[in-house]
């Protein structure tokens, strides 16, 4: 699984636009979503998803290796424990959300090589 991330995502055409190019790829999203400018998503092929958008003109995509982690979701203070636990060992977390099946997307600055096209 890869993140793949996606800037100067700004309005709902912008989003359509990266939901339909993804789509025509045969890339499908895992979770993730987008916030002030950046889209999120997890992807089975960080590749492919990264080809397609940047041939649809997306300039900023990034695509990283993440951990996927199980959740309780139920246990209140488990995502506080989960997240001093990658403090603890170091780890420089640049992103965190939910995939599908409610486990924790963690993507790590030190998690593996990130890939961005240039402007």
């Amino acid at each position: 699984m890869k993140d793949v991330c996606v800037r100067d995502v700004w309005t709902a055409r912008d989003l359509a636009e990266l939901g339909r190019v993804l789509g025509e790829a045969g890339v499908g999203l895992e979770g993730g979503g987008m916030w002030e400018g950046v889209a999120r998503y997890l992807v089975d092929d960080g590749a492919a998803a990264r080809a397609a958008l940047l041939a649809a003109g997306f300039m900023r995509v990034e695509v990283s290796d993440v951990e996927v982690v199980p959740l309780d979701v139920d246990e209140p203070g488990a995502l506080g424990r989960l997240v001093a636990g990658l403090v603890s060992s170091g780890a420089d977390l640049v992103a965190q959300y939910s995939d599908h099946g409610n486990r924790k997307v963690l993507v790590m600055r030190d998690s593996g090589e990130q890939r961005a096209a240039a402007p």
